[in-house]
């Protein structure tokens, strides 16, 4: 399903073809001084703003189908960080590499060193007169995954007494599951960017101040009361276009 702004991208390029359509019905009737809003200027403008909303629709499927590869292909790490502890725990490195690993695998799993304060902690201590500041540990994006997850990888590298039997704790398929992981990563990102700046161009077209569709509409409108009076049934038609500015 289209989410509401989408919706209102389209509602508001159709609306203003409506509007264009009033426009050239009035025949002689409608001409403005002013150059933006002549019949030739806003046809342009409508076609511009249609093209617009198309080359979003063309991106999104793209940036969409990336975002599903990497969402599932992240999905196992989480079970996958924990077996590779669990075999580093059941070998013989020293609790002091353990340790080390462990750091690396909370930010992985987005786990605290220390738990949060409850409430109740939080009130003694300000009823105490002392402040807590928590700062988040969570590096769960994506970016910060792949780079512990490079670096979890790079220990174990250099750890001799990993070296597990099962074929996917192999320090080779770690690697070549990081690869993957970059290689999605890396694709989202190459589909959000032109998409973003495709939302760009859409936005500026629709939304801009003064020169936007939105605006250029309002323009229009107020033209035609002056030329058939705000009560004329010209006025009343156009009245029920709606044009409402979104921010993305």
């Amino acid at each position: 399903m289209a989410s509401t702004s989408e919706q209102g991208h389209n509602r508001n390029a159709a609306n203003f073809d409506k509007l264009i359509t009033h426009c050239v019905s009035y025949g002689t009737a409608y001409n403005p001084s002013k150059a933006a809003i002549k019949v030739a200027a806003i046809q342009a403008q409508a076609t511009a703003a249609r093209n617009s909303l198309t080359a979003v629709n063309t991106l999104t499927p793209a940036y969409k189908n990336a975002v599903a590869a990497r969402t599932a292909a992240f999905k196992p790490l989480d079970k996958l960080i924990t077996k590779v502890s669990n075999a580093l725990k059941a070998s013989d490195t020293t609790p002091e590499v353990n340790d080390a690993a462990k750091t690396i695998i909370r930010k992985l799993q987005g786990r605290r060193a220390t738990p949060k304060k409850t409430d109740e902690e939080k009130k003694t201590a300000a009823d105490a007169g002392e402040e807590i500041v928590e700062i988040s540990t969570s590096q769960l994006s994506y970016d910060n995954r792949l780079d512990n997850f490079d670096k979890l990888i790079k220990m174990l590298a250099a750890i001799p007494q990993y070296a597990p039997n099962e074929a996917d704790l192999k320090i080779t398929a770690l690697t070549a599951i990081y690869n993957d992981l970059k290689t999605k990563n890396t694709a989202v990102i190459s589909a959000e960017i032109p998409l973003n700046n495709a939302r760009i161009t859409r936005n500026t077209l629709l939304y801009k101040d003064g020169t936007g569709v939105v605006d250029t509409a309002a323009t229009i409108k107020t033209y035609i009361k002056s030329v058939y009076s705000p009560s004329s049934p010209q006025s009343k038609a156009i009245s029920k276009l709606e044009f409402v500015k979104y921010s993305n």
